[in-house]
This record gives C-alpha cells, sequence and structure tokens, in this order.
C-alpha cells in the first residue's frame, strides 16, 4: 500500500490549495512554485505513486487528467498558444511527491523541452 502524500490532503481539502477544479477522478490546483505563468497540477484522486504502478483499473481517471487539462488550459486562456503536460517518473525525472501528478504549463514561450 501506498503512503499517503500531501496531495491526498488537498484532495480532501484539510490543507489549503488554490483548487481549480475537481471532480470524482481528478482534482487540479495551482503549483506553489510556479515555472510559468500557468502552472496547474493535476492528480488523480487515487493515490497511485508512479507511471510504473499505473493498471488498467487507472486509466478512465488518467484519460480525466487529460481532458480536465485541456478544459483548463481553455479557462485559463493558454489553449490556442499552446502549452506542456508533464509527467515525471521517479528519481532521475525529477519527482518530488510520489502521488502521480501532471503539470500544464504555459501563458509564455516555454521553450526547448530538453538541454542539450
Amino acid at each position: 500500500m501506498a503512503e499517503e502524500t500531501i496531495f491526498s490532503k488537498i484532495i480532501r481539502r484539510e490543507i489549503p490549495a488554490d483548487v481549480i477544479y475537481q471532480d470524482e477522478l481528478v482534482t487540479a490546483f495551482r503549483d506553489i512554485s510556479p515555472q510559468a505563468p500557468t502552472h496547474v497540477l493535476i492528480i488523480p484522486n487515487v493515490l497511485i505513486p508512479t507511471v510504473n504502478d499505473v493498471t488498467v483499473e487507472h486509466e478512465l481517471a488518467l484519460g480525466r487528467m487529460i481532458t480536465a487539462a485541456a478544459k483548463i488550459a481553455k479557462q485559463e486562456g493558454i489553449a490556442e498558444d499552446g502549452y506542456r503536460l508533464i509527467i515525471n517518473c521517479n528519481r532521475h525525472a525529477g519527482q518530488e511527491v510520489y502521488h502521480i501528478h501532471m503539470h500544464l504549463i504555459g501563458g509564455r514561450v516555454l521553450g526547448p523541452l530538453l538541454s542539450r
């Protein structure tokens, strides 16, 4: 069983966060250290530590993360110009909280994905 994370408490509204979207499958809130004018984290309401832990039963929630991202991007006014969706998996990718989360980043030109 995965250990509860700070994101679990945000989902249950036990700690403050700027939640901008929530339904039965996912929750989205503004990142506390934004890397762009729009930086939102979208998480499944069920705790899945990493992409390596995904099973077929998680497909609906993970799909909802994508459709929620598109909806939020439109609401934030960044859909037309573009945005980036990022999911990190484990230490080498920079995952810090072990509850799958997708970064929705936009509002400016983001440049290359990786430095060379």
